[in-house]
């Protein structure tokens, strides 16, 4: 029996989309929380948002992460089953053998940093499409030769057109590995952070699943999920900060120079509590997101195992 499956990285794309568009008001929120300014709290950046954009200002950026979930969370969930099923032939034989603990965090990590190239791009995208509306901070911004305007805010200025255009830009302004600005953040985010996805999810599932059932009713996959994703999200919150202000550094006004840089700068202006910003709004955000996303991957999963 092969240990390499087709059908995880189909239910992985039908799980990522259901829950992407659950998700994605939130994550505007979470992301303008962290890069953004003017808000006082997660609240009032809710209530800033609907009155200025109305509801469309919650699903900006939506459309490329969509296209692109397609591809990413195929990868993500694919790969970490594969990866289980070919450290248990490796290890024991077997590829149906169940892994054990440290072969399911081998795995997690092994996933975490592969999704980081597929990821950090997409990340990216959204993050400056979301932030289109936010003041820009117009401090080496040139006009006229050599006059220039420092401390100007300009407000609703839109760099991009859509996410095709986002994606020229970057290129054409910082290259190929502008599209993959704050990737190491997103590593030191991820790596953790999957592991703290996958495993307390697996853990809750055995633990909810009554003796002598071959698998978990939908219900407790859909808790495991939610519980397993909120405790993720809000664990990674410091390293999801940071990536957030990396990637909604652009080239014109950038003033990050490095993970370190951002670390020490975000500190010293703003103190500790700020990598903790958008903390709330991960662990709400996280539940139905990722509830959905394992239940939407498991039903898919059975469906189209009994085909």
């Amino acid at each position: 029996m092969s240990s390499f499956h087709v059908d995880d990285f189909i239910a992985g794309w039908i799980g990522g989309a259901s829950s992407v568009i659950v998700g994605h008001p939130l994550d505007t929120v979470k992301t303008r929380l962290q890069a953004g300014k003017g808000y006082r709290n997660t609240l009032h950046c809710i209530l800033t948002i609907y009155q200025k954009e109305s509801i469309y200002g919650f699903f900006k950026g939506l459309s490329f992460p969509l296209a692109s979930i397609t591809l990413y969370n195929s990868m993500v969930f694919g790969f970490f089953s594969n990866a289980q099923r070919l450290l248990s032939q490796l290890r024991h034989g077997d590829a149906r053998r169940p892994c054990g603990m440290l072969d399911l965090a081998l795995a997690s990590m092994m996933t975490g940093l592969v999704s980081v190239g597929v990821g950090g791009p997409v990340d990216l995208v959204k993050i400056r499409l979301q932030m289109q509306s936010q003041p820009l901070l117009a401090e080496s911004l040139h006009l006229a030769g050599d006059v220039s305007v420092r401390g100007v805010e300009l407000q609703g200025t839109r760099l991009y057109r859509g996410p095709l255009h986002c994606i020229g830009s970057i290129l054409q302004t910082e290259g190929v590995l502008g599209l993959y600005r704050g990737a190491g953040a997103m590593i030191l985010r991820d790596v953790p952070g999957y592991t703290l996805y996958f495993i307390p999810y697996i853990l809750l599932c055995d633990w909810l699943t009554p003796e002598g059932s071959t698998s978990p009713h939908p219900c407790f996959i859909w808790l495991a999920g939610g519980l397993a994703g909120s405790v993720s999200w809000v664990t990674a919150t410091p390293t999801d900060v940071i990536k957030s202000r990396l990637q909604a550094d652009v080239l014109h006004q950038r003033k990050y120079e490095g993970i370190l840089h951002c670390i020490n700068h975000s500190y010293k202006t703003e103190g500790l509590h700020v990598f903790f910003r958008g903390a709330t709004v991960n662990a709400i955000r996280g539940f139905p997101m990722s509830a959905t996303m394992f239940l939407g991957y498991e039903l898919s999963l059975k469906f189209i195992r009994g085909l």
